[in-house]
């Protein structure tokens, strides 16, 4: 079963509901160039949206019998039938036909060339080779401050969710898995290589996902262990990205845990020193028994203590969007040695976008050169 079948089956509602299958934009595309690929089964396009200028061809053979049938009713109407015999005695309609034939032939083999089709295949064994990454993103209704930029318009949580889009970006042959927490912690998405079914559960964590409230950290750690076993032999490391209030108090035990297993942890911290309100579903901010409002600090101590103990690193997470890309960078893939996750056989196409190209190159060279003068002999219709 592939990687996408698999993670649609063990999460059907929640991806259909979040993320109901888009319909293709380029199905027009493709019944416009039917006719070129009905009986080819081993025809590929690479750029099936260059197929809707295939409506240029039928628009420019509109035009070109507009063109010679206005201009036939000009010259009825400049001469008499036999002075317009005359004086188009020199020119040969049927030149001018095979000339409107090349354009059209040129364009319509530049739109093909530019679908970049692709005939005919070889199988290749690739193996893939990197490191398993569980991404732990805290949910916790702190996460819902506005303080993760300058002006307090950008919530924690939907920077948290920048940046792991900018890491899937990033990622080439790595493993990725997504786990959410607050008072408890679950797995969001297991390991795996699909980074678009990844982004499609990123797109699913929201504060409501769990219900009990709170900032386990060491319930985060130890469920990124748990992602991780039985999955590879290859080196594993845990991004928990939080804003550090730790409610368990157990953090620190659970990177040792984490260290005892080889597993790095590399820690990044979301929001202020100084803290801000938390915002109430109800209205207002959240207040403690006292009536007072409650402020969310960054903790940044906890963090760097649990990504000290695993050999990992801290960073504080700024405007800019480039603290993942440090951490991956300069961090997992400085540190950790790509191990091989397994290979697979893939089909590798071979590029045929060079024939229609020189088709439409030599009949646009060959047009101007055609004159629409008659030869001597030459008794093809005028």
């Amino acid at each position: 079963m592939s990687e996408p079948d698999r993670l649609h089956r063990c999460f059907p509602e929640r991806l259909e509901r979040r993320h109901p299958r888009p319909v293709p934009r380029c199905r027009v595309a493709w019944l416009a160039a039917l006719p070129l690929l009905s009986g080819c089964s081993d025809l590929q396009v690479g750029s099936p949206h260059s197929l809707w200028l295939l409506w240029l061809v039928p628009l420019l053979l509109v035009f070109f019998v507009y063109a010679f049938r206005t201009k036939t009713r000009l010259l009825e109407r400049f001469a008499s039938p036999e002075m317009l015999r005359r004086l188009t005695a020199g020119f040969s309609r049927s030149r001018q036909y095979l000339k409107a034939a090349l354009v059209l032939l040129g364009v319509l083999a530049c739109v093909v060339a530019l679908a970049e089709p692709r005939f005919g295949f070889t199988w290749e064994e690739v193996k893939r080779q990197g490191v398993d990454i569980v991404v732990a993103l805290d949910v916790s209704d702190s996460m819902l401050v506005e303080d993760a930029e300058s002006g307090g318009k950008l919530s924690r949580l939907e920077r948290a969710r920048r940046e792991i889009t900018d890491l899937l970006r990033l990622l080439e042959g790595d493993r990725i898995g997504l786990v959410a927490f607050a008072g408890t912690a679950f797995v969001e998405c297991p390991l795996t290589l699909d980074y678009g079914a990844a982004e499609l559960f990123l797109g699913a964590i929201d504060t409501d996902l769990i219900p009990v409230k709170g900032t386990d950290l060491a319930g985060a750690i130890r469920t990124s262990l748990a992602a991780f076993e039985g999955a590879s032999n290859a080196s594993q490391a845990i991004i928990l990205i939080t804003d550090g209030e730790d409610h368990s108090g157990e953090a620190l035990k659970a990177a040792e845990e984490a260290k005892a297993k080889g597993v790095r942890i590399f820690t990044i911290g979301i929001g202020r020193d100084e803290g801000a309100p938390i915002p109430d579903p109800n209205g207002g901010f959240r207040r403690d028994r006292r009536g007072e409002i409650v402020l969310s600090k960054l903790d940044e101590p906890t963090l760097q203590k649990i990504a000290l103990e695993t050999g990992g690193s801290y960073v504080r997470s700024v405007t800019g969007d480039v603290d993942l890309e440090q951490i991956y960078t300069a961090g997992i893939k400085a540190t950790l040695q790509d191990q091989e996750l397994g290979s697979k056989r893939r089909q590798r196409w071979e590029e045929r976008f060079q024939w229609p190209l020189a088709v439409a190159l030599l009949a646009l060279m060959l047009e101007p050169l055609i004159s629409e003068r008659r030869r001597k002999g030459d008794d093809s219709d005028a």
